[in-house]
C-alpha cells in the first residue's frame, strides 16, 4: 500500500490545485526563458541566413544592428576589389510604418541587392522571390498584408509577390523585402513639411524635389556583406580593409555577439532575475502545502509510529507527495505552455535543454521543499496519538 497515493486520494481536491498553481508557474518559467530563446532567434535570424562571412560597416561603429551605420554609395565597389573577396552585396534595414486601407502597419524594411541577392535563401510560404528592380516585395505574415495586396511606401507603390513566416527583427517588426535601390528611396523620402523645415534652415528656397535626405550622408547603405573565396585569408582581407580609415569589419561571429552580450545583455539579466523570482516562490508554495498536509496528518503519523512503522515510511510518504506535486506542476505547465504560446505575439522558444533544466530545479525544489516536513514529522513522538 502506497501511504502517499492514499493521502492524495483523501484530498483529490486540494492536490489538484495545488497542481495547477505549481502548473502556471511552470508555465509562467518556460515563457519567460522561451521569450527570451524567442528574442534572440528573432536578433539573430537575419545575421545567420543571409550568409555573410564579413560585414564591413561605417569606421568606428559596430553596426548595422547594434548601433547606425552608414556607407559611401560606392563602397561596395571597393570591397569589391579587395584580393580574397568572391561577391559583395549592400545591406539596407529600417523600421517603417505605413498606412493599408486605413490601418496603421509597420515593418522593418530589408533591401536585397538585386539582381547579385534575388531573396533565394527566403523561407518562402506562399508566391515568389524579387523578378525585378523595383516596385516588388516580399513580406513576412506579421507585418499584416497578403499576396498581391499592393502598399505604397515613400513615392511608389509595391506589389507583395511573396510571403514568409517568422522572419522579424529584433524588436518583433516583421521584415519585408525590396530591392536595396527601392529601400534607398524609401529610406530618403521626405514629407513636404521636411522639405520646407529644411529650405528654411538653409536660408534659401533652393529646388529640392523631396528625395534628398536631410541626412548629412550620400546614401542609405548601412554595411557590404562579403562572401570569402574558399582560399581566402580573412585576416587579410580584414587588414586591407581596416587601413582604409573610414571602414569597419566584423564578422558573423563579432555580429552575434554584440546582440548577445551588449544589445540583448539587460534583457537576459533582467529575465533570468524574472525566472529565480518565480522558482523561489514555488519553492514557497509547494514547502508551504507539503507542510499544511504534515501538520494536518501528525496524529495519523503518531498512529503509524505507535504501530512500529519506521521513520523511512513517513519519510517516503512527504518526498513522494513532494516530488508528485513538482512533477503533476510540471507537466501541468508544459501542456499549458504548448497550447498557449503559439498565440503570443512574440515568438516563444522551448527548447529540450531549457525544458531539462527546468526540470531538475523543480526536482531540487521539491526535494527542499519536502524537507521541512519531513523534519516537523520526525519529531512527532507514538504518545501523540493519545492527545
Amino acid at each position: 500500500m502506497n501511504l502517499a497515493i492514499k493521502d492524495i486520494r483523501f484530498n483529490l481536491a486540494r492536490f489538484v490545485m495545488t497542481v495547477a498553481g505549481v502548473g502556471f508557474l511552470v508555465t509562467a518559467s518556460i515563457g519567460m526563458v522561451g521569450l527570451y530563446r524567442g528574442i534572440v532567434a528573432d536578433a539573430l535570424l537575419v545575421i545567420d541566413e543571409i550568409g555573410a562571412d564579413l560585414w564591413v560597416v561605417q569606421g568606428g561603429r559596430s553596426g548595422p544592428f547594434a548601433e547606425s551605420s552608414a556607407l559611401a554609395a560606392r563602397m561596395d565597389r571597393r570591397v569589391e576589389g579587395v584580393d580574397g573577396v568572391a561577391t559583395v552585396r549592400r545591406f539596407v534595414q529600417f523600421s517603417q510604418q505605413f498606412d493599408v486601407a486605413g490601418h496603421a502597419l509597420r515593418a522593418a524594411v530589408t533591401g536585397l541587392d538585386y539582381p547579385t541577392d534575388t531573396g533565394a535563401w527566403l523561407d518562402l510560404v506562399a508566391g515568389r522571390s524579387l523578378a525585378t528592380g523595383h516596385y516588388e516585395a516580399v513580406a513576412d505574415e506579421s507585418v499584416g498584408l497578403s499576396l498581391g495586396d499592393r502598399v505604397k511606401l515613400g513615392r511608389d507603390s509595391y506589389a507583395i509577390v511573396g510571403l514568409t513566416r517568422g522572419m522579424v527583427d529584433a524588436t518583433g517588426d516583421g521584415l519585408l523585402f525590396v530591392t536595396v535601390a527601392d529601400a534607398s528611396a524609401i529610406a530618403t523620402t521626405r514629407t513636404s513639411e521636411e522639405v520646407l523645415l529644411a529650405r528654411a534652415a538653409n536660408g534659401h528656397a533652393a529646388s529640392d524635389d523631396g528625395r534628398q535626405s536631410s541626412v548629412s550622408q550620400d546614401s542609405k547603405i548601412a554595411a557590404i556583406l562579403v562572401t570569402l573565396n574558399p582560399a581566402a585569408d580573412e585576416n587579410a582581407v580584414r587588414r586591407a580593409v581596416l587601413g582604409w580609415g573610414d571602414a569597419n569589419v566584423l564578422s558573423r561571429a563579432d555580429q552575434r555577439d554584440l546582440l548577445l552580450n551588449q544589445r540583448l545583455w539587460r534583457l537576459r539579466v533582467q529575465i533570468l532575475a524574472f525566472t529565480a523570482v518565480l522558482l523561489v516562490v514555488m519553492t514557497l508554495v509547494i514547502s508551504m502545502i507539503i507542510y499544511t498536509l504534515t501538520i494536518e496528518k501528525l496524529h495519523q503519523i503518531a498512529m503509524l509510529k505507535l504501530i512500529g512503522a519506521r521513520n523511512s515510511v513517513i519519510v517516503s510518504m512527504i518526498a513522494q507527495q513532494s516530488f508528485l506535486i513538482g512533477g503533476g506542476g510540471f507537466l501541468f505547465g508544459w501542456g499549458a505552455a504548448k497550447l498557449i504560446f503559439p498565440y503570443f505575439p512574440r515568438r516563444v522558444v522551448i527548447d529540450p535543454a531549457d525544458l531539462a533544466g527546468l526540470l531538475a530545479a523543480i526536482a531540487v525544489i521539491c526535494g527542499v521543499a519536502s524537507l521541512l516536513g519531513i523534519s516537523r514529522a520526525l519529531k512527532v513522538r507514538a504518545q501523540e496519538v493519545l492527545s
